[in-house]
């Protein structure tokens, strides 16, 4: 169970990472946004990195990148 989970947020991350790239934004720009570090998005972006994030910065993740929350909850 915990494997699930560990690769489900991997997938948050990489979701992430695709709509920042979709919207032409870097790592700077998304953290300078969100009033985090650089090194926090990375962690989170990171592959095989297991980085729990919690609701509040998946939300402000999507509104930094003006995308729907949803969209890095989905699991295929």
């Amino acid at each position: 169970m915990h494997d699930e989970f560990a690769q489900n947020y991997t997938m948050i991350g990489l979701k992430v990472a695709y709509y920042r790239k979709l919207k032409g934004i870097t790592q700077e720009q998304l953290a300078c946004k969100m009033n985090v570090a650089t090194s926090f998005i990375g962690q989170i972006e990171a592959r095989g990195i297991y980085k729990p994030i919690s609701l509040d910065t998946l939300f402000r993740i999507a509104k930094a990148l003006d995308t729907e929350p949803y969209r890095f909850l989905m699991f295929d």
